[in-house]
This record gives C-alpha cells, structure tokens and sequence, in this order.
C-alpha cells in the first residue's frame, strides 16, 4: 500500500537525514568524555540523556547512524554488484556446468552464517567496519544472485526474448538489454529489504565486538554497552535500540511500499 511508502519513507529518511547532517553539525562532540555528567537522564541539555562516560547519546546516534547506513549500504552493493551478474549468467547458462557452478556455491556460501564469516574474517584481519562490510556483502551475494536467476529464468521463455534471438542477439547483450530491466524493481525491493538486514547484522556485529571500533559510535556497540547498566541507566539501552527497531521497520514498510507499488497488475488494479 502507498501508504506503507510513505511511513516508511518518512521513517527512512529521518535517520538519513540525521547521518548526513551528523557530517557538518552535532549537538556535541560524540567522542567528548564528561565524566561529571555520566548517566543523566534525558533533559533540557543532553536531549537523550548521556551514557557512562559523560558523553551526549543524541550525538552518538546521529554518528551511530552514518556508521550502520554506510556499512550496510557498502555491504548491500558488494552484494548487488556482484550476485546480479552471476544470477544473470547463470540464467542465460541454465542447465551447464556453469550455472550448477554458481549455484552450488551460492549453496556454500549460506552454509556459514554472516556471523561466522565476520569471526572468520577477523580472525584473520582484525575487527573493524571494513571486515563487516565484507562479512554482510559476501553473505548478500547468493541472495542476489538467486533472485536475480529465478527472476530472469522465466523471462527467457517469453516471445520477446525469443525475438530477440532470433534477431542473432548473444547471450550477454539479451542479459543487459532486456533481461536486467524487467528485473529492476524485484532488484530494488530486495535492496531495501537486505539493506535493513544489513544494519541489523552491523549491529549484531558491533554487538559482539566485531563492528566498528570505538571511538567509532555504533548502535550495537552502544547497545552492548549498556547492557550492565539497564538497571540504572535504561536509557543507554533503549535509545539505540529503538534506533534500530524504527530504522528496520521504516525500511521493510518502504519495501512493501515499493512492492506493491511496482507491482505491474496491482497497479492495473489501481487504475
């Protein structure tokens, strides 16, 4: 429904638009310890409060954001730029060696979770934003990848493919030019679908240490923070976790917004 675009839009953008101002403007420094303030509630001065250190938790989220939207807009790029083609490739390679191939190693791929991959990836590189973007972009190529061939399997058997055949047009220029259009919008409701996904495994994995690093704010680092102090500080927890449960329900309405509203026989429906 449109209506579920708009929340979700509007929810959506609150946090962008509180990432992308955190780049010129805060309310205060986010790294700035001030021990004398520690632990306030929210109040006149530090509008949600301030967390064991002293320092403003306004501010942290609005960097928090900038953290977890560029790790999983990354992440769900690598994810996109690399699973569409394969997916692609494999559809026009139906039943080769190939598209076994790509799809047998899709299947290994979702053998380890993101977790593990990111455990693995650190083991070997170090914690830090970089190895999660990695760890969640892997994970998000087979999804693209499969949808992107389930997609396209059923519109190599349409008449206008056939034409475009006949018409001696290869494989690859099919793929590109007839194939890749048809598939956008499932392509883009997916995206959004999997860029939520994608802050909730950055936080999971600042959760767990594995994320970005401090002085580096990260909602789930804020999270796991706060989570000896929920007795008498419950604000240090409850902020960022609503952060994230706003942020994810803004971007899964916006894609069921999207969904319906690039549905091809709802919009007839509509009309």
């Amino acid at each position: 429904m449109i209506r579920n675009l708009i929340i979700g839009g509007v929810l959506s953008a609150v946090f962008v638009c509180a990432a992308l101002i955190s780049f010129v403007w805060t309310p205060y420094d986010h790294a700035a310890l001030d021990i004398a303030n520690k632990l306030k509630t929210p109040n006149a001065l530090h509008l949600l409060g301030t967390d064991h250190f002293g320092r403003d938790i306004l501010s942290m989220i609005m960097v928090g954001a900038r953290t977890s939207i560029a790790v999983a807009l990354v992440a769900v790029g690598i994810g996109m730029g690399l699973g569409v083609p394969l997916g692609l490739w494999a559809a026009a390679r139906q039943g080769t060696w190939l598209d076994e191939l790509i799809m047998r190693g899709n299947d290994l791929v979702f053998a380890f979770p993101s977790l593990v991959i990111a455990i693995l990836i650190t083991a070997i590189f170090g914690a830090g934003a970089i190895n999660a973007i990695i760890a969640i972009g892997i994970f998000n190529i087979p999804v693209f990848a499969r949808i992107t061939r389930g997609a396209a399997l059923s519109l190599w058997r349409r008449e206008f493919i056939l034409a475009a055949r006949v018409a001696g047009k290869t494989a690859a220029r099919i793929s590109v030019e007839h194939i890749l259009p048809n598939v956008t919008n499932l392509l883009i409701v997916q995206g959004t679908i999997q860029f939520s996904l994608g802050i909730l495994a950055e936080a999971g994995l600042s959760y767990v240490g594995l994320g970005a690093q401090p002085p580096t704010p990260s909602w789930g680092r804020m999270l796991a923070d706060a989570q000896t102090l929920v007795s008498i500080a419950p604000h240090m927890a409850l902020v960022p976790g609503f952060a994230i449960i706003l942020t994810v329900l803004g971007l899964n309405l916006m894609g069921d917004g999207l969904r319906d509203y690039l549905d091809p026989r709802l919009r007839v429906a509509r009309v």
